[in-house]
C-alpha cells in the first residue's frame, strides 16, 4: 500500500501536539501512502468506525497547510464512510494514540473538480491523531 518513500515529507512525533510537516519533494506518489508516525496501543479502526481524531491538511502541489483541527482546539468525529476514499482505505488498522501520514492521490481525494481550496487533481497530505473510535 505504500510507494517510494523516499521524498515524503517528515512528520513530527511531538504526540498531543499539532505536528509539523516538511515540504514535499519531486513527485507525488501516484497510490495510497500510509505511514505510522506513532503506532498507537488503543482500540484499532475499522471501516465501519466513527472516529475521532485531531488533523492537519497539506498539498502536495505547493506544501501549503489548508486545514487543521489543531487550530480550532476541538477534535473532529464522523463516521469512516462519510469521508474521502483515501481516508476510508488509509484509517483502518490504525489504533487510538497513534498518528499516521496519508498522501492521497487525487482519485482517492477530490478528483478533477477538487473541493474548496483544494485545486484540481491535488495530492493530498494529511497527518492524522487517532483519539477515539467507536
Amino acid at each position: 500500500m505504500s510507494a517510494s518513500s523516499d521524498n515524503l515529507p517528515t512528520v513530527t512525533t511531538n504526540q498531543g501536539e499539532a505536528p509539523k510537516i516538511g515540504a514535499p519533494a519531486g513527485n507525488p506518489p501516484t497510490t495510497l501512502v500510509t505511514k505510522d508516525i506513532i503506532v498507537g496501543t488503543g482500540a484499532e479502526a475499522l471501516p465501519t468506525s466513527t472516529m475521532t481524531v485531531h488533523y492537519t491538511l497539506m498539498t502536495w502541489s505547493n506544501g501549503q497547510l489548508i486545514e487543521s483541527s489543531w487550530n480550532g482546539g476541538s477534535p473532529a468525529t464522523f463516521p469512516l464512510a462519510n469521508v474521502i476514499v483515501g481516508w476510508q482505505q488509509g484509517i483502518p488498522g490504525m489504533k487510538v494514540g497513534g498518528r499516521r501520514l496519508l498522501v492521497i492521490p487525487p482519485d482517492l481525494g477530490y478528483g478533477a473538480q477538487g473541493g474548496g481550496p483544494i485545486g484540481p487533481n491535488e495530492t493530498l497530505i494529511f497527518v492524522v491523531d487517532a483519539i477515539g473510535v467507536a
